[in-house]
């Protein structure tokens, strides 16, 4: 296993370094993120570690004193929705230490991770590469090789430009993020069950109280009840005022969660979208940005015939 990027005898590759780091044990995943954080932290580097809670404690304690150098975030609820990860993850501790280069390691991508969540992670991870470019930054991103399927790591190698392995760091030759941008851009599954109304701008007001009503019918209560109706609203409003000025609103339930749909008329042109901080998005998409942190999850299908956005909540 490399000592990891940034530490003696690796070399960084321009401002931006987005390694992929491939691991089979607690050995291999300590061998690589360990001399990644005290190489940051020796260079006067801000250090964030945002991994789900079992590689946090096991992190914490390979750092010893160092870890009370690095800022901590669990992942699995940090980052439950991937949407959320780049603006309230990535970018928030970024742009908090502005004019300093930074280093995060982001473990999106882990075994459980389910089957509706996987293409949004996936999209989640080439952003990255987006969102990031020309910024003094290394994100180093871990794959677990016996957790996860074989898309999963050939998608890493896809969406990041380097991987890190037990023979060391390279170059990916299978680098593609824009390919693995488009291929989860897929129609989404229609679902059983739905109930459904249309809108137009005038029936904004009504779009609540359809959200208010099935929101709870199918099992939200209290603030998710509340963080749905915002949702959909805000896309509702949306809808009208970019995706040709009406809409349809669906509500189901799957897999122990609710489910709010829009559907409109309009195509999504800018695959950062409510991906970046409000205040440094050229395009907008403060509507998208507030979804994102309100959902467990969000999947997004656009193209010229439309755009349909799903808000997931968990019962």
């Amino acid at each position: 296993m490399s000592p990891g990027p940034g530490a003696p005898g690796v070399t960084t590759r321009g401002p931006f370094h987005h390694p992929a780091l491939f691991y089979r044990d607690d050995a291999e995943y300590l061998a690589g993120t360990v001399p990644f954080v005290r190489g940051g932290r020796a260079a006067g580097e801000p250090v964030a570690v945002a991994v789900p809670a079992p590689r946090l404690g096991l992190l914490r304690d390979a750092l010893g004193e160092t870890s009370r150098e690095v800022a901590w975030l669990d992942m699995a609820e940090a980052g439950r929705n991937p949407g959320r990860i780049i603006p309230g993850v990535l970018r928030d501790f970024a742009d908090r230490h502005a004019g300093a280069r930074v280093r995060i390691i982001g473990e999106p991508i882990w075994p459980g991770r389910t089957a509706a969540e996987y293409p949004a992670c996936a999209q989640h991870e080439a952003l990255i590469n987006l969102a990031f470019a020309g910024r003094g930054a290394s994100i180093l991103c871990p794959y677990d090789e016996t957790g996860l399927d074989a898309v999963a790591l050939a998608d890493a190698r896809a969406t990041h430009p380097v991987v890190i392995d037990r023979d060391g760091e390279r170059a990916s030759a299978d680098y593609a993020p824009h390919r693995v941008i488009r291929a989860y851009n897929r129609p989404l599954p229609e679902p059983a069950g739905a109930v459904s109304m249309s809108f137009d701008l005038d029936a904004l007001p009504l779009v609540r109280e359809f959200a208010c009503r099935w929101a709870a019918h199918f099992g939200l209560d209290g603030d998710a009840a509340g963080d749905m109706e915002l949702a959909v609203s805000e896309l509702a409003a949306n809808s009208c005022l970019h995706g040709g000025g009406a809409g349809t609103l669906r509500f189901w339930s799957e897999d122990g969660q609710v489910v709010g749909e829009i559907r409109d008329a309009g195509t999504i042109t800018d695959p950062l979208a409510g991906r970046l901080p409000a205040r440094m998005s050229p395009y907008g998409g403060r509507g998208i940005l507030l979804v994102h942190h309100l959902a467990d999850l969000v999947r997004v299908h656009t193209g010229p015939d439309g755009t349909t956005t799903r808000v997931y909540l968990r019962k």
